[in-house]
């Protein structure tokens, strides 16, 4: 049966093509996929080829796939044909991959849940390093999917309270329900609001999870003396206007960056564990319940709605959170 897979050829430019699935060689799996989520901030970013990406063109977007394993191969004994897993594969409707590349999704998670075991693992990249202590004050910057989820994450760190702000309030709204114990509305008097809501002079910790190259500025300023800024949120641009002296010497924040490409590949260690314990972590997480993301999925679409769901991703709505993909 020919399949289908999303292809970029150029900024701006999305087409779905054909594909033959092959056979699975030495160590390998075939996956006929169930669904693929949108990763909204980094999704747009290369699709409109924003600064701090530099796509090389043709290429295939996404990396949150779920499916079933339809062909193996002759050696392969961790995984049989009908298993559902989770892999790190393009909007496409089949994927060939190793099969140590494949983690089994639990069977207490839709197929819904299970996509968002990638995203949850970004997010774990600053909660992970800052190293939070039960009752230190938490903020987040950015109440996008990753910047919730990484709300969610620091409660169940023990911060507290955990702080979303943003610039949107119908984001901020959906936050308080599912992730944070107080939000604050972006803008003029912020700090004031945040002191007067902590009582203190700035947050413990605090995770930049926009992707806007201002938000580090923010970060800096709302965190308190000798706190941890983690900055999650892949920026897109230079950012201008910090006083290091002032916002970063002086204070003594500790500036965490947080992004996968430095998480090792071989073996973890104490906030540095490998990609597949974090995918395990959080597909363990969302089966037990401990992250809500039903309330997240804002739209969905066809497979053959490809192109419809990559022009709404363009178009940057506010409104616009888990972008999921059915490949039935």
């Amino acid at each position: 049966m020919r399949g289908q897979r999303a292809v970029v050829s150029a900024p701006g430019q999305v087409a779905l093509q054909g594909l033959d699935p092959p056979q699975p060689q030495k160590g390998q799996v075939l996956l006929q996929a169930l669904n693929t989520l949108i990763s909204p901030g980094t999704e747009r970013a290369f699709f409109l080829n924003l600064a701090n990406t530099n796509p090389a063109y043709p290429y295939c977007p996404g990396y949150s796939f779920v499916g079933e394993v339809s062909a193996l191969g002759d050696d392969v004994r961790t995984l049989k044909k009908g298993d559902r897993v989770v892999c790190r594969a393009a909007h496409q409707s089949h994927a060939l991959i190793d099969a140590s590349d494949c983690l089994k999704a639990p069977a207490a998670l839709a197929d819904d849940e299970a996509a968002f075991f990638a995203l949850l693992a970004i997010a774990m990249q600053g909660l992970r390093k800052t190293r939070i202590e039960l009752g230190e004050s938490v903020l987040v910057v950015g109440a996008g999917l990753v910047g919730i989820l990484a709300m969610r994450l620091a409660q169940l760190s023990g911060g507290l309270p955990v702080v979303g702000v943003d610039l949107d309030r119908r984001r901020l709204a959906l936050a308080k329900q599912v992730a944070a114990d107080e939000v604050l509305l972006s803008g003029e008097g912020l700090q004031e609001e945040l002191r007067d809501l902590l009582g203190a002079e700035g947050a413990d910790v605090v995770i930049e999870a926009t992707g806007a190259p201002a938000a580090a500025l923010t970060a800096f300023q709302l965190a308190a003396a000798r706190g941890r800024v983690a900055l999650v949120g892949s920026a897109r641009g230079v950012t201008d206007g910090v006083n290091f002296y002032r916002d970063v010497h002086k204070k003594g924040l500790l500036v965490i960056g947080g992004h996968e490409s430095a998480q090792p590949q071989g073996d973890s260690s104490p906030g540095y564990w490998t990609p597949r314990r974090e995918y395990a972590v959080a597909l363990d997480l969302l089966a037990r319940g401990r992250v809500q993301t039903a309330p997240l999925i804002t739209h969905r679409y066809n497979w053959r709605e490809f192109r419809a769901a990559y022009a709404h991703l363009a178009d940057w709505d506010n409104s616009a959170m888990g972008m999921i993909i059915e490949w039935d």
